[in-house]
């Protein structure tokens, strides 16, 4: 998937939408917005989830008078994505690049190594 890069605030909104199940009402995240602390003007979120309706993002359906916003990339696809963006960009496409780093830096620690392991053999065998 190569989708368009969204800007740290649209990502915020997309979060509040796979938290919620992949949809959410334009009230649903105007809520989940203040119980974050954030007092985002109504004009500014309109305009964010335009954008990632434009984007390809989000879909939005009318309910009645109300709009329901639905994810149209899952937060897995959109991970995947930003993840080969991360690599491509810092390590000339070299995933192991990527994980020395991680192990370098303590991220990763031994037990998280043993369930990678796992996880890797389980892909391979097709039980993933």
């Amino acid at each position: 998937m190569s989708a368009p890069q969204i800007s740290d605030s649209e990502l915020e909104l997309m979060k509040i939408i796979w938290s919620a199940g992949g949809a959410a009402l334009y009230a649903q995240i105007m809520e989940a917005l203040a119980e974050e602390g954030r007092s985002w003007q109504k004009n500014t979120v309109i305009t964010l989830l335009s954008r990632l309706v434009d984007k390809g993002f989000l879909t939005v359906h009318k309910l009645g008078r109300r709009n329901e916003y639905a994810a149209a990339v899952s937060e897995a696809e959109y991970q995947a994505a930003q993840t080969q963006v991360l690599v491509n960009k810092l390590y000339a496409g070299s995933a192991m690049g990527l994980v020395a780093a991680l192990i370098r830096q303590e991220a990763i620690s031994p037990g998280d190594y043993e369930e990678l392991k796992r996880f890797w053999e389980e892909e391979r065998n097709g039980h993933g």
